[in-house]
């Protein structure tokens, strides 16, 4: 099958998901520059998903320039991840409502864990299709950064128990960990 109408469902879903959330962010009640404050939570939760949702957009469109088509198990993988991304809102409102309240936060770290599973499954789905001396089978390797993130996710909900912000310090790590889009697949890409 050609991957062009799973790339093409996939920015749609995306660019739902992104309308969404912005569509949960309120402005304040007052109309002064201290009336900012009662929505920070909800504005940095938002930013911080923004990113991620973000990330996984380019990392999905740089991961399908290495794939010359896709099956049946591809498309569920890849409905996978964009059910899990789209649990992203949600989470982002709670949390930032919440003002970081733990249980919020935890469930927020599940939510973003999930998405990171699903990125992974559908990833070595490709992989399996594509056959281990595929292009991105070569940029993928063992998908250490892959497992890496998942372990990061584990240990911010570990860390909500403790501090939200410890939890934060491990979201933003897997943040700037794939900000930059994934580096393994340009080089094979380029070479």
């Amino acid at each position: 099958m050609d991957k062009g109408r799973l790339e093409a469902f996939s920015d749609g879903v995306i660019a739902v998901i992104i309308t969404i959330m912005v569509l949960e962010l309120h402005p304040p009640h007052e109309a002064a520059w201290g009336a900012l404050l009662e929505v920070a939570h909800p504005f940095f939760a938002y930013v911080l998903s923004f990113i991620y949702i973000g990330i996984y957009w380019n990392n999905h469109h740089h991961m399908f320039q290495a794939v010359e088509h896709v099956n049946g198990p591809v498309l569920w993988a890849n409905n996978f991840l964009l059910f899990c991304l789209s649990i992203v809102p949600f989470a982002t409102n709670w949390m930032g409502e919440s003002e970081f309240a733990m249980v919020p936060t935890i469930f927020y770290g599940i939510v973003m864990f999930l998405p990171g599973l699903g990125y992974f499954v559908l990833a070595n789905t490709l992989v399996k299709l594509h056959g281990p001396d595929s292009t991105l089978a070569r940029a993928m390797g063992r998908g250490k950064k892959e497992w890496l993130s998942l372990v990061l996710y584990a240990l911010g909900i570990a860390g909500a128990f403790v501090h939200p912000f410890i939890a934060f310090g491990f979201y933003m790590a897997v943040a700037a960990m794939w900000l930059i889009p994934d580096q393994r697949i340009e080089r094979q890409l380029g070479s």
